[in-house]
Formats: C-alpha cells, sequence, structure tokens
C-alpha cells in the first residue's frame, strides 16, 4: 500500500535483464550474482588481456608454452621430481624399478664400450684377434641374455612383494631398457649409489 511504484516496476526489468543477454543491463537493477573481490577481478582482467587475438600470438604463445613443459619436463629429469616427469617415468612403481636397476651392476651397461674395443679387435688383419673378436661378441651376447633374464626374473619377485595390489605392468621392461644404458646416460638421473638398496 505504502511502496513505492518505481522499486516494483524495475524489478521485473531486472529479471528480464538477467535471462535476456541482448538487451543491456539497467545499472540500479541486480545483477544476480555476488561482486567479485578485486584480486579476483584483476585476475580474470589479466587473463582476458594476455590471451592472444590472432592465429599468429596464438601459435607464438603456444609454442612458448610448450617450450616451459619440456623445460621443466628436462629438469624434472634431470633431478627426478616427480611431478614434471613424462608418464612412462611416473610413479612409484616405475621409481623402484629404476632405483632397483641404478643400485647394482648390469652386464648390458657395458656393451658400447665392450662393442668398440671388440670392433677394433675385428678390424686388425691377424687371424686370431679375429677370432677372438667373435668368440667375444658371442660371449657378450650370452651374458646380456642371461644377465636380463636373472634381473627380470629377480625385479619381478621384489615388485610382487613390494607392490601386491598395484599394477606393475610393464616396469620389468622398463627397467631392462633402463639397464641397457650406460648409467651416466640415464634419464632420470640415478638417485641411488650402487650396492645400495632401493
Amino acid at each position: 500500500m505504502f511502496r513505492s511504484r518505481a522499486k516494483e516496476e524495475k524489478a521485473p526489468a531486472a529479471k528480464a535483464a538477467v535471462t535476456d543477454s541482448k538487451q543491456p543491463r539497467d545499472p540500479q537493477a541486480p545483477k544476480g550474482r555476488p561482486t567479485p573481490k578485486r584480486s579476483e577481478a584483476q585476475s580474470q582482467r589479466r587473463s582476458v588481456a594476455a590471451t592472444p587475438t590472432n592465429r599468429k600470438d596464438a601459435a607464438k604463445r603456444q609454442r612458448e608454452d610448450r617450450r616451459q613443459a619440456l623445460e621443466r619436463q628436462r629438469q624434472a629429469l634431470a633431478g627426478g621430481d616427480e611431478r614434471y616427469l613424462p608418464a612412462r617415468d611416473k610413479g612409484p612403481v616405475r621409481k623402484f624399478a629404476r632405483d632397483w636397476v641404478d643400485s647394482r651392476f648390469n652386464v648390458a651397461e657395458f656393451f658400447l664400450p665392450l662393442a668398440v674395443v671388440i670392433l677394433v679387435m675385428s678390424v686388425v688383419n691377424v687371424a686370431a684377434v679375429k677370432n677372438l673378436a667373435l668368440l667375444l661378441w658371442a660371449l657378450v651376447i650370452v651374458l646380456i641374455v642371461l644377465d636380463a633374464a636373472v634381473s627380470g626374473i629377480r625385479l619381478r619377485k621384489r615388485l610382487k612383494e613390494r607392490f601386491p595390489d598395484q599394477n606393475t605392468r610393464g616396469a620389468v621392461a622398463y627397467a631392462l631398457m633402463r639397464s641397457l644404458q650406460m648409467r651416466r646416460l640415464r634419464l632420470p638421473k640415478p638417485q641411488v649409489k650402487r650396492g645400495e638398496r632401493p
């Protein structure tokens, strides 16, 4: 009875403005949501301002983001930071497999130096040295296969003991591939010393 008619007329207009986005909103009408904090509004403005306006800027920004992600990944591989490692290296199972391989001597990691020596021996023009080189090739290959088989069996057993309810699929193959690399060339870098229990 004593209410102002002006407020009653403005209320339906405000509801219509909220539902219909094509009409400009009356500055006096309620907006239907709480006012954001200043920090939130500023961060939104910054993100809108930082959004690229054309394709060239978007491609440049995408390249920069990719470069930063690769740099973080490279640092993680060097330092062992679990957050930025590639998907194949993440998780406690893979970390245990890496540490297990790094804590022991593997025949396969000496393959490259031995291959160079054997190659030099096979170039020498002496029949006895060439025969010795062939014998060494066979011996190295047999030792690598035997070491890989024994390591695979032992690692599979340790993984079952350590992670009985987790998926360990692919961890043994991952560890064997790591054992083929020379210790100083492995990525992620070894986190344990030789002889240290993982």
